[in-house]
C-alpha cells in the first residue's frame, strides 16, 4: 500500500445524486482502488458554502456514504471519511488562508459566477484554500476533477511552493486527473447545460437510485438532433454525442465502435440499448444500497476516520512545527 500513489477527491452530500456524479468521479475512485490509496472525502464543510438544514445535512451525509459504499468504495482499500470529522482539514486550510493573495481567490471562476448572488458569503470565496488543505494533508498525487476544478489544483500547487519555499520542503504537488470524455455529462432535456443534482426538471438527469422503467422513459423522452444517425459530433449533434458518450462509459465501447453497431439503426434503437445498458449497471448498485444499514455506513465512516484522522494529524503537525507552532 505505501508504494501506491495516493488520489483524493471529495464528494458534497447535497442533492441527488445522478449517473454524472457516476461516471465522472465515483466511477473512477472505485476503478482506481486497483491501482491507488484512494482517499474519498464526504465534502460536508464545503457544503455549507451554501446554507444548509441541519438535520437534510446529517441525512444527506450518510445517504452519500451509503451510495458509495453501493457503488464499490471499498473500506478494506480506501479511506472513505467525512471532511468535518478530521480537524486538521480547517487548521491547515488557515493556515494556506495567510499564504493566498485576496486577488488569487476572486478570480476563481466559481466564485467570479457566483459572487452577483444576494448573500454570498466569505465561505465562498475562501473555498479553494480549504480544497487545498484537503489534498495536502494526504499527500496526494493525482485529484480527480471536472475541467472548471482545475484552477483549484493549480492554486493548491501554488501554495505547496510558497509553504515549502518559506518552511521547508512539507508538501507534495498534486496533479489533476481530467477523464475528458465524461467530465461534463450533459442533461438529457438540454446537450448545452451540465447534468445537474439540482435541476428542477427530474427528467433532465438519470438519478442513480431510479428504478428501470423511470430510466427507459427518461432516455426514450431524452432530447436528439435532427436526422437518425447514430454519429458522433459534439458541435452539429450535441444531444446524441452525449448520449454517446454515456453508453460508451456504461457500457466500455468506443465511440466509433457504438457508430458501427447502431449504422442504419437509427435514434429509436440506439435509445433502447442505451437503457438496458445503464439498467444492468445500475440494479446491482440499487440492491446493494437497499442491502446496507446505518449501522453498516457508520462503522466504515468511523474505520476511515481513525484512519484519515492518523495521516492528516501527522502533516499537520510537521507543518506547524516548521510554521514555528508551539506544539500541543
Amino acid at each position: 500500500m505505501k508504494n501506491k500513489q495516493v488520489l483524493l477527491s471529495g464528494i458534497q452530500p447535497s442533492g441527488n445524486f445522478h449517473i454524472g456524479n457516476y461516471l465522472g468521479a465515483i466511477k473512477q475512485w472505485v476503478e482506481f482502488q486497483k491501482t491507488h490509496r484512494v482517499f474519498a472525502m464526504i465534502a460536508d464543510l464545503h457544503a455549507i458554502t451554501i446554507p444548509q438544514e441541519p438535520e437534510m445535512l446529517r441525512k444527506n451525509t450518510l445517504g452519500v456514504a451509503r451510495i458509495l459504499l453501493a457503488c464499490g468504495i471499498d473500506p478494506k482499500k480506501s479511506v472513505l471519511f467525512v471532511q468535518s470529522q478530521i480537524p486538521a482539514h480547517t487548521e491547515l486550510g488557515w493556515i494556506l488562508n495567510t499564504l493566498t493573495p485576496i486577488g488569487e481567490l476572486e478570480r476563481m471562476t466559481q466564485f467570479k459566477e457566483k459572487k452577483e448572488r444576494a448573500g454570498v458569503l466569505a465561505g465562498l470565496l475562501n473555498y479553494p484554500t480549504l480544497m487545498a488543505a484537503d489534498i495536502l494533508l494526504y499527500n496526494s498525487d493525482i485529484v480527480p476533477v471536472g475541467e472548471d476544478q482545475i484552477q483549484h489544483i493549480e492554486l493548491t500547487r501554488t501554495l505547496a511552493r510558497k509553504f515549502n519555499a518559506r518552511f521547508g520542503e512539507t508538501f507534495k504537488e498534486p496533479k489533476e486527473y481530467v477523464l475528458k470524455e465524461t467530465a461534463r455529462v450533459m442533461a438529457l432535456d438540454d446537450p448545452t447545460k451540465k447534468m445537474s443534482k439540482s435541476a428542477t426538471n427530474p427528467n433532465s438527469y438519470i438519478a442513480l437510485l431510479d428504478e428501470p422503467e423511470v430510466i427507459r422513459k427518461k432516455i426514450q423522452i431524452a432530447v436528439t438532433d435532427s436526422g437518425k444517425e447514430v454519429a458522433y459530433d459534439e458541435t452539429t449533434k450535441p444531444a446524441i454525442s452525449n448520449l454517446m458518450r454515456i453508453y460508451s462509459t456504461f457500457s466500455g465501447i468506443g465511440l466509433k465502435e457504438i457508430e458501427v453497431k447502431f449504422s442504419g439503426k437509427g435514434y429509436g434503437e440506439f435509445k433502447r440499448d442505451l437503457a438496458d445498458v445503464m439498467v444492468g449497471v445500475l440494479t446491482p448498485i440499487q440492491k446493494r444500497y437497499q442491502i446496507l444499514t446505518e449501522t453498516n455506513v457508520k462503522a466504515a465512516l468511523k474505520k476511515g476516520q481513525k484512519s484519515a484522522s492518523k495521516i492528516a494529524g501527522a502533516t499537520l503537525v510537521e507543518a506547524k512545527k516548521k510554521a514555528g507552532f508551539l506544539p500541543a
